[in-house]
C-alpha cells in the first residue's frame, strides 16, 4: 500500500510542480528580497486544516508565490520522498517517519519539532454508546476504526492500548487519520481513535471523548526542508512561518500543543 501511495504522490507532484520558473527569490526595488515560485508541501493528514491556513497567510505575505499540499499518512508521504517525489517541504506527524526521510538522507539539514498532538476517540454525535474510557472501545458489538499501525496516529493509539493493558481489534485499520474519523462521520463505525485536532475539525460531526492514557502516546510533529528542494529560498520562509509566533497561534487554535 505504502508503494502504491508513494507512486500517487509521484503523479500528483508532477501534476502541481511549477513551470516556467527558474528561481524563488530576487529583490525588490529597495532591496528588499522577494520570494516567487510554488511551494510543495507533503504534511501530515491531520495537518490539513491548519496547514491550509498558513499556506495563505504565506501567499498573502509573499505575492508571487503559491504553495500546493499533499496531504497523507505520513509513512506514505516519506515514501514517496525517498521514492523521488519532487517536494520542497517535509512536515510529518512522529519523529519515526521523519526519520524515514533523515536515514536516506533526503533533508537539507535538520528537522525542527513544530507542534506536539495526542488522540481523543471520536464518536458518533451526543456519544449515543455512552463511551467514556479506551476501556469502552472494546465492549462487544461496538464498531471502532483504527489508523493503520504503520502510521502515526495508529502507533501512538497501539501505545496507548498497551499502556492501559487493553487489546481491541477494529473493524477497520485506515491508511491516514482524516480516513479513521470519515468511518465515524459516515456511522461506519461507532467510534474512531484520533488526533483531538481532528475532532476538533470535524466540529459537529462528530464528539470528543478524551481519556487519560492519552498522555502516553502524545506525537511530536518534525518539519524539514528537503534535498535538492525546487524552490528552497520560499520554502524556508514557509517553514520560518509555521515555527514563528504567528503560525504556533493558527497551530495552538486547531489544538495543537506547544512544541
Amino acid at each position: 500500500m505504502a508503494g502504491t501511495g508513494a507512486a500517487a504522490l509521484l503523479a500528483l507532484s508532477a501534476c502541481s510542480s511549477p513551470t516556467g520558473s527558474s528561481g524563488d527569490s530576487g529583490s525588490s526595488a529597495n532591496g528588499t528580497p522577494t520570494l516567487s515560485g510554488t511551494v510543495t508541501v507533503f504534511a501530515a493528514a491531520s495537518l490539513k486544516e491548519s496547514f491550509t491556513m498558513l499556506g495563505k497567510k504565506f501567499e498573502q505575505q509573499h505575492p508571487g508565490t503559491k504553495v500546493t499540499f499533499s496531504f497523507s499518512g505520513s509513512d506514505t508521504l516519506a515514501a514517496g520522498i525517498t521514492g523521488g517525489a519532487p517536494a520542497d517541504v517535509f512536515a510529518a506527524a512522529s519523529t519515526r517517519t521523519m526519520a524515514i526521510v533523515t536515514d536516506k538522507q533526503d533533508t537539507a539539514g535538520t528537522p525542527v519539532t513544530f507542534a506536539r498532538n495526542r488522540l481523543e476517540i471520536a464518536t458518533l454525535p451526543g456519544n449515543p454508546h455512552k463511551i467514556s474510557s479506551l476501556r469502552d472501545l472494546t465492549r462487544s458489538g461496538l464498531k471502532v476504526a483504527l489508523c493503520d499501525r504503520t502510521v502515526p496516529c495508529g502507533a501512538a493509539a497501539q501505545k496507548a492500548f498497551a499502556a492501559s493493558g487493553l487489546r481491541l481489534t477494529p473493524v477497520s485499520y485506515e491508511q491516514d487519520v482524516k480516513s479513521a474519523l470519515t468511518k465515524v462521520e459516515l456511522k461506519e463505525a461507532d467510534a474512531a481513535v484520533v488526533y483531538r485536532t481532528d475532532v476538533r475539525a470535524a466540529g459537529d460531526r462528530v464528539r470528543g471523548v478524551e481519556f487519560p492514557e492519552s498522555a502516553e502516546a502524545v506525537n511530536d510533529y518534525p518539519i524539514t526542508l528537503l534535498k535538492n528542494a525546487p524552490h528552497a529560498t520560499a520554502a524556508k520562509a514557509f517553514i520560518q512561518l509555521v515555527t514563528s509566533a504567528e503560525g504556533q497561534k493558527v497551530l495552538a487554535r486547531a489544538g495543537f500543543l506547544k512544541p
